[in-house]
């Protein structure tokens, strides 16, 4: 099973990357986020045109998370299911055939001293809640998507320089952490524990996937029993090299399942 991550920063302006992206890898699960489009808008013929199935919650302009798969995904569900709308374009789940998929775009923060950052701190509980409540250690889970925290030192190029942004600010690290304590793996750093690995290439960063100056903050983590089973995981750093890409590359996970 191969599944993948990727933050498009509008679907629509990157569908001609995605669907080139999903011809020439063929993955059974890709995860989008910030597709920046409301429901009735959403480019779904192109995709079910290539042989996938989609599911998506979005609205206009903002956020937005969609699941595509090649075998019809079960139980989809969106948001934290508490009765909070505004969630609902952040967190989409959905079982595809033995696999739990949860797709998230968690909140940026904005400063540290902005009411969205103690949200994206609160989101991160809430996540954590939703975990706890919905699944066990034993059940194979992956959780993906752009979680907007660079976790350790090694996820951002220079760490010493990034102590109070929002996405390495060590509140949302720890939160991000407490989540994390469920019992989820990173298993793209199973197979990549050296420095360099970045998802995330600010645009205002004058050639900066060239001059290694990114960001890790998507992931794809694992119950322990699923992490046994991953094969191989990497970043496909192509996309973000092409003419009017995403700020985000895909990342990619394999499983012997």
């Amino acid at each position: 099973m191969k599944v993948a991550t990727f933050n498009a920063n509008s679907i629509r302006s990157r569908l001609d990357i995605i669907l080139a992206w999903l011809d020439r890898h063929q993955p059974d699960v890709l995860g989008i986020q910030e597709t920046k489009v409301a429901d009735d808008a959403f480019p779904r013929a192109p995709f079910i045109d290539a042989g996938y199935y989609v599911e998506y919650r979005g609205q206009k302009s903002y956020n937005g998370v969609a699941i595509i798969t090649r075998e019809q995904a079960q139980k989809v569900d969106a948001g934290f299911g508490d009765g909070a709308m505004d969630d609902v374009p952040r967190l989409l789940r959905a079982k595809v055939g033995d696999v739990h998929i949860v797709n998230t775009y968690v909140p940026q923060g904005r400063e540290i001293e902005h009411e969205m950052y103690s949200y994206k701190c609160r989101w991160f509980g809430r996540l954590r809640a939703y975990f706890d409540n919905n699944f066990s250690i034993d059940d194979p889970v992956v959780w993906l998507g752009d979680m907007n925290v660079a976790h350790d030192p090694i996820d951002v190029h220079c760490p010493e320089k990034r102590k109070n942004h929002v996405c390495y600010h060590v509140a949302a690290r720890e939160a991000f952490t407490q989540c994390r304590e469920w019992g989820f793996v990173d298993v793209f750093r199973r197979h990549h524990p050296e420095p360099g690995q970045f998802t995330f290439f600010d645009y205002r960063t004058v050639d900066a996937v060239r001059s290694g100056k990114g960001w890790r903050i998507d992931y794809i983590l694992t119950n322990p029993g699923l992490a046994e089973q991953c094969t191989d995981s990497y970043i496909d750093i192509e996309p973000r090299l092409q003419v009017k890409p995403s700020d985000h590359t895909f990342l990619v996970a394999e499983f012997d399942i």
